[in-house]
């Protein structure tokens, strides 16, 4: 294509679905960048198929893209995702097909540790007992179990990549030891280094499950990783234990985790994810009493409110201006439409 019908033509970016997210300021950046921009407003493939058939460009929400949407969308050249995690997505199809894929990898560190230390502490602490307890009326209540001594105890990290290093940083402090397992870090004396200075012990995974009296989860989903946490790893977990995830709702496995709330055997639970969501109205975690659901806001701040919102949009226009974006999930060759 020369510089002329480059300049003269403008591809097409859909928005799939965003939610209440104000989007408008990516459609901007993109609409700048040379993009003529439509929102789909849906996670339906049907409908993305309909409305991005000719989209160049796909800015996803939650919607899956699997190999049958990709096959509907035949000028399709990059899929720009809102998050960090990239499991919505066929990756092995999006790179077979020379499709690149983007995420948010660095954006929310900050915020998705700082929720996960939030999440841990009101956990051990049994604030929403306690909260509820004072909107009822009452003031001198005990539940039937004490909060932890934090200082003489133990947190366990199941990855440790920048927001599970992030997270010990924050609450080594706070805990007697934290340790973390990882089998996807680099074994050299850098990585040792910075664990050693974020306050870590890095161990196996056997080690982290039996001795963690707080286990928080900070890995992908994928097929290793899905449904991490069940009746197996739950049971080598020490007895009275909490558990946190803010990484993605599949990592465990929901009935499991309940029979082992209501066992007493897991003393509680605090998640930012679930495998569904919106959740039913009668998910088991969301009632129960030893649990506490947050709506999947642990990205969220002042910062990244926008920042999101941005980094997708540039991905795009940044591949569009150049032949690369700027956080590619795999390598690609650059190539410009």
């Amino acid at each position: 294509m020369s510089i002329e019908s480059h300049e003269q033509y403008r591809p097409l970016a859909v928005y799939t679905d965003m939610d209440d997210t104000d989007f408008a300021a990516g459609a901007s950046l993109l609409e700048a960048a040379g993009f003529d921009v439509r929102y789909a407003d849906s996670q339906d493939p049907a409908v993305i198929a309909r409305e991005a058939a000719k989209a160049t460009a796909l800015l996803v929400g939650y919607a899956q893209i699997d190999a049958d949407l990709m096959d509907k969308l035949p000028n399709l050249r990059i899929i720009a995702l809102m998050s960090v995690g990239y499991n919505n997505v066929d990756l092995e199809e999006a790179r077979r097909r020379g499709i690149w894929l983007t995420n948010i990898p660095a954006a929310a560190i900050e915020e998705v540790a700082t929720h996960a230390l939030a999440l841990a502490l009101a956990a051990v602490r049994d604030l929403p007992f306690f909260a509820q307890a004072v909107n009822n009326g009452e003031w001198n209540i005990r539940n039937d179990r004490a909060p932890l001594r934090l200082s003489s105890r133990r947190l366990g990290l199941v990855g440790l990549g920048r927001i599970g290093r992030r997270f010990g940083q924050l609450a080594s402090p706070i805990f007697g030891e934290v340790i973390g397992y990882d089998p996807m870090l680099p074994d050299s004396p850098e990585t040792e280094a910075e664990l050693k200075a974020a306050g870590i012990r890095r161990t196996g995974l056997d080690e982290v499950l039996e001795n963690s009296h707080v286990l928080s989860l900070h890995v992908p989903l994928t097929p290793e990783t899905d449904q991490l946490i069940n009746a197996g790893t739950i049971g080598r977990m020490p007895a009275g234990s909490f558990l946190v995830n803010v990484s993605r709702g599949q990592l465990i496995d929901v009935e499991a985790v309940v029979e082992a709330l209501n066992s007493g055997h897991l003393a509680g639970v605090a998640v930012d994810v679930l495998e569904q969501e919106p959740p039913a109205a009668d998910h088991p975690l969301v009632a129960h009493p030893r649990a506490l659901v947050t709506p999947h806001v642990a990205y969220f701040s002042d910062h990244t409110d926008s920042e999101y919102v941005r980094q997708q949009a540039q991905n795009v226009a940044s591949w569009y201006a150049t032949g690369t974006p700027d956080t590619p999930i795999f390598p690609l060759e650059p190539a410009r439409i």
